[in-house]
């Protein structure tokens, strides 16, 4: 299992089996608005981070993104296989 879809599964156990003291859970707790600024937080901090040409910055702030993505598709009861078909229908 490659490490994105085993993160997947990490945060839809945490969606059904609620863990004190997640991180995630307290993400699911405050609801999509909290999810979203989320993702438009980390995804301004990648900016930056390239920007300025931190290359190890970048590569931490992209991978907080794509977890924060992760949550907001749980949220939304998206999974990786619906984006994989809509990258997959783009290509030609």
């Amino acid at each position: 299992m490659d490490v994105i879809r085993e993160l997947y599964s990490v945060i839809m156990d945490r969606k059904a089996n609620p863990t004190e003291g997640s991180y995630t859970n307290y993400l699911f707790d405050k609801g999509t608005d909290k999810i979203t600024k989320k993702v438009g937080e980390e995804a301004v901090e990648a900016i930056i981070a390239a920007s300025k040409g931190d290359r190890t910055g970048t590569i931490q702030e992209l991978a907080d993104l794509q977890y924060h993505l992760l949550v907001l598709m749980v949220d939304q009861g998206i999974t990786i296989d619906d984006v994989e078909s809509e990258l997959r229908s783009r290509r030609s």
